[in-house]
């Protein structure tokens, strides 16, 4: 599990869709929703972003190795 503080929501959701295996946004009660390729889903996180003033708060669990770089890569970069 990654907790990340978003401050640029499309460039994530851009790398969030590059990843080649899910990538599951987890949330408080336990559940997990896979956000990769979920436009429905990224729509609203979009606007959760708009509505904290271009923030967000995300838990992530990211199975593949291979994706797991790579957003933790992007995030190291973009902040």
């Amino acid at each position: 599990m990654i907790k990340l503080n978003i401050l640029n929501m499309r460039s994530f959701l851009q790398t969030v869709n590059e990843c080649n295996h899910p990538v599951h946004m987890l949330y408080p009660d336990g559940r997990k929703e896979n956000i990769n390729k979920q436009y429905e889903i990224q729509d609203q996180l979009l606007k959760k972003y708009r509505e904290n003033r271009n923030c967000l708060h995300l838990s992530l669990d990211i199975p593949s190795p291979e994706d797991y770089m790579s957003i933790v890569s992007y995030y190291t970069g973009d902040c």
